[in-house]
């Protein structure tokens, strides 16, 4: 089998050693543009919060000449304001017939009294998007993940027709124009359709950003950049929220200051370059050598002369497979990229949905909100550092199996519905499974894709992990019902994706895979390939069906 160019990228770029000038850049200015990213995904949990509240009187809210909201405050209304949020009792002629046994009831026709205590306002108070509106808030929060699901979807093809680079940059720029337009919404229906579009820049720009450094570091660079990178990155903007949120305590203000920073990052088009491998992969040969020149130079590391040489370049020119224009259905071309995107699709959206489903509930976990959700925040960043200390001291597969099992602590939680203290605890001992997993499927994955479709196959699996996003709020929403429910629900999915993640081939110590013929087998059909001493795959390629097996 020939070494073709793409197929031995690592190797020719060695020269330029694993932690240069130029690699270190790269992987901070990447990973701090993630920082955005990682609390514009949870920043519903405070924009959208429910507050306590209750029926306005229909007595212009005074009662015996007095303000009744201002004189006595919100915690010490007294009874006659209804048996539930949702309803009042129907005011007499006198306060005492109600003791006297009228306890006829009716609808809160005149509003409802939200309590300032934790906020100032959440869109759930400007627009009393509570009662036969509840269902409003879950939707307006699904309608993120469906603008991220577009994303995932539409943002791959973008990124392997035009560029890498290109695509992270518009993409960060949508997610920072939309945040601020968002917080002129005049209506729920014009906020819903702005969360939608800050979703689809918000994951756009996280996995594009993911490909990008991926494809410019070698192997032992593109781990750390992932886990203690990228990751890290997401995970410090995560636990920033929080810390905004308890000092703007107006979802408006907090929208502001969740977007300005990405104005920042906009002067980095001037330091990132185009990724290497796509440039080599569109046949744009003298830009990947431009690109490679600089980093040797920013290195201060000799580079070769010629860096490519002519015979690396023909087989990228000549064969089928390298010239040819990919799309989506590539993705189900081959027996063996069809089974790691059939296998991937579930288990992210497995995955993503019991995530964001432990995040976004951080607001009916018992305690402070904004310590649950730092603490949230925290557990994923040192499970981002714990992960990228095991993932080269076990197989890839076992890790995924070991971390999406971890969740099982989820089910657990059902002996203890009476005992919020315990019930938290193991909320969030789970929560340490599903952030190693969610975080280590972004290194799986990439490993997995060969790069002529490694964009469209992340934004398939970020799309089926939309999937799962758009159901998490209403699973959540399930829980006034039940509040064990939804935990069943996460447990069950993870026990189902542990189980299919040990068909997935291990990629420990290889090559990040070029062209689909490169593709490894699943680990079922790898078994029975090594079992049969004859040849078990016929054609050309059945040699390298055994070397990336």
């Amino acid at each position: 089998m020939s070494n073709g160019k793409i197929r031995d990228f690592d190797e020719i770029t060695s020269f330029l050693g694993d932690y240069g000038l130029f690699q270190i850049l790269i992987m901070v200015l990447l990973s701090v543009s993630t920082m955005p990213a990682g609390y514009m995904g949870v920043i519903v949990v405070f924009v959208s919060d429910t507050p306590e509240h209750y029926c306005r009187s229909s007595n212009s809210s005074t009662r015996n000449g007095t303000e009744w909201e201002q004189g006595n405050g919100f915690h010490e209304r007294d009874s006659w304001m209804g048996p539930d949020s949702c309803s009042r009792y129907k005011l007499r002629e006198n306060w005492t017939e109600k003791a006297a046994g009228f306890n006829d009831t009716e609808q809160c026709l005149d509003g409802w009294v939200f309590s300032t205590d934790k906020y100032s306002a959440t869109i759930v108070s400007e627009w009393d998007l509570v009662c036969d509106n509840a269902w409003k808030v879950p939707f307006s929060t699904s309608f993120f993940f469906v603008g991220a699901l577009i994303g995932s979807f539409i943002s791959g093809h973008l990124s392997d027709q035009f560029g890498r680079k290109p695509v992270f940059f518009f993409t960060m720029i949508l997610q920072t124009v939309t945040a601020l337009i968002q917080v002129t919404s005049v209506s729920w229906v014009m906020f819903t359709i702005l969360n939608c579009l800050r979703g689809l820049g918000q994951i756009s720009n996280f996995v594009a950003s993911l490909v990008l450094g991926s494809e410019m570091l070698s192997k032992s660079a593109r781990v750390t950049y992932i886990l203690l990178g990228h990751s890290l990155g997401f995970g410090f903007g995560y636990a920033l929220l929080p810390l905004f949120a308890y000092f703007i305590r107006g979802w408006r203000m907090l929208l502001v200051a969740a977007a300005l920073p990405g104005f920042l990052f906009i002067p980095m088009w001037c330091l990132i370059p185009e990724s290497p491998r796509w440039l080599l992969q569109k046949g744009r040969v003298e830009e990947a050598e431009l690109v490679i020149r600089k980093a040797a130079q920013w290195n201060r590391v000799p580079a070769p002369e010629v860096i490519f040489r002519a015979g690396d370049c023909l087989e990228l020119m000549n064969k089928d497979e390298e010239e040819q224009t990919y799309t989506y259905m590539d993705l189900m071309r081959t027996h063996n990229i069809r089974n790691i995107t059939i296998l991937g699709v579930f288990i992210w959206i497995s995955v993503a949905m019991v995530y964001y489903g432990l995040s976004l509930n951080s607001s009916n976990l018992h305690g402070n909100i904004y310590l649950n959700c730092f603490i949230s925040a925290a557990i994923d960043i040192v499970v981002y550092v714990a992960t990228w200390l095991l993932i080269d001291r076990a197989p890839r597969p076992t890790l995924l199996f070991t971390t999406t099992l971890f969740k099982l602590f989820l089910i657990t939680a059902f002996f203890f519905p009476d005992m919020p203290i315990m019930f938290q605890v193991l909320a969030l001992v789970g929560k340490i499974g599903v952030s190693a997993a969610y975080c280590f499927i972004y290194v799986f994955f990439t490993e997995l894709m060969p790069t002529v479709v490694r964009n469209m196959g992340l934004g398939i699996c970020a799309t089926a992990a939309r999937i799962g996003a758009i159901i998490c709020p209403y699973l959540l929403y399930m829980g006034l019902y039940s509040k064990i429910l939804p935990y069943i629900i996460f447990g069950t999915a993870s026990i189902m994706a542990a189980a299919v993640s040990m068909l997935l081939p291990d990629t420990r110590n290889s090559k990040l895979p070029d062209l689909l013929t490169q593709t490894k087998h699943i680990r079922r059909y790898c078994h029975l390939l090594k079992g049969n001493h004859t040849a078990s795959v016929e054609g050309p390629h059945a040699f390298e069906d055994e070397q990336y097996c």
